[in-house]
């Protein structure tokens, strides 16, 4: 047991996670076809939809990563979120139409509507690849401060299991409990109540730390801003870090125009709306939310900034490893350490909430693309109720995946710091390709094609070499830096229609 809870913080814990088990199996039964399973039967609210898609693009690596990006540095991560808002406000207005066309599933199927089959299924290929990958490499990295804050002897199973794959094997069997019951609609409600109690521990947060300080706010506000804590602005270009305004407006909005346009993770909940309406309220509201809760959780590394500047560590703040900072752990020891017991287990919950949101997301994203992309494509002949049985069947086989991969990857040392970049090797090609079929459709397939493969290979050539310690030194002389993660995608789309463009026929019939 974690010598820092006690009895209450562990009623607090437990009702948390049967509840929200509960709930999803409450919400999402009666599934009769695969509409119902992965597209809620198209009878969701659309308030509940906007909260799902903030839900499930917060991990639980954003709920202690972002307080430590501000208590490393400062808030000019709001740079980014200038972006993300934009990005949202341009896929309401152009995109949502597209997606409520017709009976879509996944973007993807945008994709053979214009193009045909093939740029489908490299599309859906490239998602199944890299967001299990990357999906198995976020749940790793938040299993280990989980790991700190639950305590070895829970997380192990009384020393059945190794702390972290016990951890591993915990979260992702909860959250895939009500995933393979409930399907997209059991998702959506849960991270509905999750998004809740996350944002409310970073609100309780926000008002407890300050009354630990001497001085109160305004003793925060005064050292916060004499030490450029509350610094967010920054007009100088780069394609490396820090943050800067070109890399939120520029890079930030084409990254979201990827991650909620033309990938499934977040996609998919737009796609349960009953109309276009409703998925640009969705999508609308999203926008709202998002910066909100980005600033609230910069403001609480601020504040843990100011508190630790004239109060102990009371316990040792574990060392960096590759995917995660000693930074990274500083929110976590504050709530284990300084916040009273029951609001302590509150808190921890938070980030449970965020850890459970994001994989429930991945497994029902990772089972619709691979039954709708693939196998419904191939077995066209068999009955509903196959397919049916078939969507929950892979719900299981995607939480293995993830549970294999977040295992793996504790021994593949430099792929720890790609855990949240993987995406953006493809997500520059999928948004690439999405354009291209939707609105330069005399490309033609093959041409899309090209262009997607070569948008994936650019992005490993400027992805890896940099991190990878036997030739980082190589790189760093040569090219004098790394192209910072939020460039990615912009440049991965570039790449992608300007292959295509080369390799465009003279005369390319137009599929409609």
């Amino acid at each position: 047991m974690n010598p820092h809870f006690n009895s209450g913080d562990w009623l607090v814990i437990v009702v948390y996670l049967a509840g929200i088990v509960a709930l999803g199996v409450w919400f999402g039964k009666d599934q009769r076809n695969t509409r119902d399973y992965f597209l809620g039967s198209r009878n969701i609210p659309w308030w509940s939809v906007g909260v799902s898609i903030v839900a499930a693009e917060t991990s639980a690596l954003t709920i202690i990563g972002v307080p430590a990006i501000a208590f490393g540095g400062n808030i000019g991560f709001i740079q980014m979120i200038i972006g993300y808002v934009i990005a949202r406000v341009i896929l309401a207005i152009v995109m949502v139409p597209h997606y409520m066309s017709g009976e879509i599933y996944s973007p993807y199927q945008l994709l053979e509507q214009h193009l045909g089959a093939g740029p489908r299924r490299l599309a859906g290929a490239f998602f199944l690849f890299l967001e299990t990958m990357a999906a198995g490499v976020r749940v790793y990295v938040a299993c280990i401060p989980i790991r700190l804050l639950l305590g070895e002897q829970v997380c192990s199973f009384g020393g059945l299991l190794d702390p972290i794959l016990g951890a591993i094997v915990l979260f992702v069997g909860l959250s895939l409990l009500y995933t393979y019951i409930g399907g997209v609609k059991a998702v959506i409600w849960t991270d509905a109540v999750q998004f809740a109690l996350f944002l409310a521990g970073g609100l309780f947060a926000l008002y407890y730390i300050p009354t630990r300080i001497e001085g109160g706010l305004d003793a925060v506000i005064a050292q916060a801003s004499a030490s450029g804590k509350l610094a967010w602005f920054n007009p100088h270009f780069t394609f490396s870090a820090p943050f800067n305004i070109w890399m939120g407006v520029l890079g930030g909005t084409v990254l979201v125009l990827s991650t909620h346009g033309a990938e499934q993770l977040i996609v998919q909940r737009v796609l349960v709306c009953r109309n276009v309406t409703d998925g640009r309220r969705a999508l609308f509201l999203s926008a709202v939310l998002i910066f909100p809760l980005f600033f609230i959780f910069l403001l609480v590394g601020v504040m843990l900034w100011v508190f630790y500047q004239s109060h102990p560590f009371l316990m040792p703040v574990p060392e960096s490893r590759p995917g995660i900072k000693s930074d990274d752990f500083i929110f976590p020891i504050f709530m284990m350490t300084e916040v009273p017991h029951v609001l302590k287990g509150f808190l921890i919950v938070a980030i449970l909430s965020a850890a459970m949101s994001s994989i429930s997301s991945a497994i029902t994203a990772l089972a619709s693309v691979s039954t709708m992309d693939f196998v419904k494509q191939m077995l066209r002949d068999r009955s509903e109720a196959f397919f049916l049985r078939f969507s929950k069947y892979s719900t299981v086989f995607w939480a293995l995946a993830l549970v294999g991969v977040a295992w793996l990857t504790r021994e593949v040392q430099f792929v720890l710091n790609a855990a949240f970049s993987l995406r953006g090797l493809t997500s520059g090609a999928l948004l690439g390709g999405l354009i291209l079929a939707l609105f330069f459709r005399g490309v033609g397939a093959r041409a899309t094609m090209i262009g997607m493969v070569a948008s994936l290979l650019t992005m490993n050539v400027l992805y890896w070499p940099p991190n990878i310690p036997a030739i980082k030194p190589w790189w760093l002389a040569t090219f004098g830096g790394e192209v910072f993660w939020p460039w990615f995608t912009l440049i991965g789309t570039v790449v992608t229609l300007a292959t295509a463009a080369v390799f465009r026929p003279r005369r390319a019939p137009e599929r409609r």
